[in-house]
């Protein structure tokens, strides 16, 4: 009967914290559904990674072939470059990336000029535009007749054009160039709004104690950032099996001099597909990608638990 009356008198409690909190559950909808349709509706097609698919047959008609679809990725020689390329990649990017925007977080954070806000938005710029775009202007910069660099630069001190497009050699450094130029900004942003809500009377007790501007950074802006820094490198290494298929197709203007240093799991599946057109085998790349990042972002996970418990993301 006392069990009876509490969870009675229990419901206005609950039906009152849900009217409270519904102007957020509204805000929240759009993008729950947005999830809904992108992440979650897709998931019976995974299917496909198992199958031969046939249009005419549908995805559960199709014929099943286990784990056929899968040594398209493993039976070739490049299997080990393509694999290579995306994980070394990705770590540097992850590394270049989260430098960088540390450092300019940090810098617009102290500034104190009007033009604050224009800074900001010049920085966020570049993860706008599309890797369409960013191709022509590498090739603006990289073009072995008009290019600015063999041009204008190298015509001044006299040094001869370089064959940027069939010069593998010089590709890794521009790829985590333009990388670091193009996804600096977001991370930026995100650290800089960390940083903007740290309780400013720490930063006032350290300057009346004598610490300087860099011992302020050191000792109180990159241990408070920490549980930022974590939660985004997480989600960074959870895509260490992707690739952004813009930088490494598209800027490269697809040269065939370049693929061994260019070339990763998506491109490589994206040419795959070009020539085979097997929609089966893109399904079993995306679920290895998949499964590979789940794993991996797990086992991080884990570790910074066994390290800082407090900073783990679950």
């Amino acid at each position: 009967m006392k069990k009876g009356i509490a969870a009675t008198a229990a419901l206005p409690k609950k039906r009152s914290k849900f009217r409270r909190f519904l102007p957020i559950y509204l805000m929240a909808l759009p993008g729950m559904i947005y999830l809904f349709i992108n992440n979650y509706m897709p998931l019976p097609g995974l299917v496909l990674a198992f199958k031969n698919y046939n249009a005419r047959k549908g995805i559960f008609g199709s014929d099943w072939v286990g784990l056929k679809n899968f040594k398209y990725l493993f039976a070739t020689q490049d299997a080990f470059i393509i694999t290579r390329n995306t994980i070394c990649y990705n770590l540097v990017f992850i590394i270049a990336n989260t430098i960088c925007a540390i450092a300019v977080a940090i810098i617009l954070s102290e500034l104190t000029c009007k033009a604050k806000k224009f800074y900001q938005s010049a920085i966020l710029l570049p993860y706008l535009i599309s890797a369409v775009i960013i191709s022509y202007l590498v090739f603006a910069f990289l073009s072995t007749e008009n290019g600015f660099i063999n041009n204008t630069f190298f015509g001044a001190i006299g040094k001869e054009p370089i064959s940027w497009y069939t010069e593998k050699k010089y590709w890794p450094f521009i790829l985590v160039f333009v990388s670091t130029w193009k996804g600096i900004g977001y991370n930026c942003i995100i650290y800089l709004a960390t940083i903007l809500g740290f309780d400013r009377s720490y930063y006032e007790a350290a300057a009346i104690d004598g610490a300087s501007k860099w011992q302020q950074i050191t000792k109180i802006t990159v241990p408070l950032l920490k549980p930022t820094i974590i939660m985004l490198t997480l989600m960074a290494i959870g895509r260490i099996f992707y690739s952004d298929f813009g930088l490494f197709y598209q800027v490269p203007q697809n040269s065939g001099n370049l693929l061994s240093v260019t070339n990763t799991i998506d491109t490589y599946v994206y040419r795959g597909l070009l020539e085979l057109g097997d929609i089966s085998m893109s399904s079993a790349a995306g679920l290895y990608q998949s499964l590979v990042g789940f794993v991996l972002v797990l086992t991080a996970n884990l570790i910074v638990r066994k390290i800082d418990k407090d900073s783990a993301l679950f």
